[in-house]
């Protein structure tokens, strides 16, 4: 058997990106999705495409956030490794699966083997996650009607509450930046991601209690893929009242009334409050995500 020949993509061959089978449906999942040809990379051997990888980013970006599609042929799983290991960018790899992957035996093996390819490339599996996505068909979650929400101009106010959010968070992603940074940056992350998204920045509010007492905060926002609930979070001293629906229930009615015709969400699976408020508010699951993340090197 000869060797992988790896190589990146531009427009003139950008095609052979699309000659690998895609039993996954990833093609489905990034319809909305634009990925740069000089972002793309394909391994080949004898002149077959045996694996495939793009990576994505704003369209502002000079370097890619993540990798968002990654396809290994059957029994090709050190080809795919060494396309990740080889890669100009180690930035962090999403896996978007159709649900219920577990139990079609066909879905399962194609996991498996992108899972195998990414350990071997040197990526450990930081969090599996739910993908959600609200249509109107879903019917519009009912406000509660507990809370006043009000935009704040003030950046500092959401920096605080975000870092007391992430003092008690269960978002993977949060955890490691705590880990990494400590709460100062954990609520950075967030604040540059709400700044990053294209919409405006007036969109972001604050809830209160009817007496002025501050519960939390909801982020919609629209990514450059559309409309989408781009941060929930509940103060500590309020959690355990169910005010997460609230939050949840508002961003929907508000990205709804400035036009929105779906709305995406996510949420870590084992967030299970958090997955139970989205299912209350008639989200259903459309996609599974498993993010990687390279191995940190000592």
């Amino acid at each position: 058997m000869t060797d992988p020949v790896i190589r990146a993509l531009d427009e003139s061959d950008a095609h052979l990106f699309d000659t690998l089978p895609d039993p996954l449906d990833a093609r489905a999942a990034h319809r909305l999705t634009h990925h740069r040809p000089d972002w793309k990379r394909v391994a080949l051997r004898d002149g077959e495409v045996v694996a495939r990888a793009a990576w994505w980013g704003g369209p502002d970006d000079t370097e890619p956030l993540n990798v968002n599609w990654f396809d290994v042929a059957e029994g090709e799983d050190e080809a795919g490794a060494e396309l990740l290991r080889t890669a100009p960018w180690q930035v962090e790899l999403e896996l978007n699966l159709p649900p219920g992957r577990r139990e079609d035996p066909r879905l399962h093996a194609a996991a498996e083997a992108r899972f195998t390819a990414a350990r071997a490339a040197g990526y450990e599996l930081l969090v599996e996650r739910f993908l959600y996505r609200w249509t109107p068909a879903c019917g519009l979650p009912e406000r509660p009607g507990r809370l006043v929400f009000r935009a704040e101009p003030d950046d500092a106010v959401f920096f605080d509450a975000l870092r007391r959010i992430h003092s008690v968070t269960l978002d993977a992603h949060s955890l490691r930046a705590v880990e990494d940074g400590g709460l100062d940056r954990a609520a950075q992350e967030e604040l540059d991601f709400f700044r990053w998204c294209p919409s405006p920045r007036e969109w972001w509010q604050i809830a209160y209690t009817p007496q002025g007492e501050p519960v939390g905060m909801h982020i919609p926002v629209h990514n450059p893929s559309g409309p989408c609930v781009g941060f929930i979070g509940v103060l500590p001293e309020h959690r355990g009242h169910g005010y997460a629906y609230d939050l949840l229930a508002e961003c929907t009615h508000f990205l709804v009334e400035r036009g929105a015709e779906f709305v995406s969400a996510g949420t870590d699976q084992g967030n299970f409050p958090m997955a139970a408020n989205f299912t209350k508010a008639g989200y259903p699951v459309v996609r599974e995500r498993i993010n990687f993340t390279p191995v940190r090197r000592e």
